[in-house]
């Protein structure tokens, strides 16, 4: 179970906790917010979402992909 709750966390809650360390805010409340909102605008954060995990996902991985500037 603990290895299902960690892979969650990294994989379908990354966002929320990188933009919460990236903000400021703790991942709690982003976290919430998005919830919030998503209810009082029936769902269309969900797109935005999934764009930012999508961005996400691709920026880590172009930087495992090239390591320093003479990888070039």
């Amino acid at each position: 179970m603990k290895r299902l709750t960690d892979f969650l966390e990294t994989q379908s809650f990354g966002l929320c906790s990188a933009l919460g360390q990236r903000w400021g805010f703790s991942t709690r409340s982003v976290r919430l917010s998005f919830v919030y909102v998503s209810f009082f605008t029936f769902g269309s954060p969900i797109v935005l979402y999934f764009a930012g995990v999508f961005w996400m996902n691709v920026r880590h991985a172009m930087r495992e992909q090239r390591s320093s500037v003479w990888d070039l």
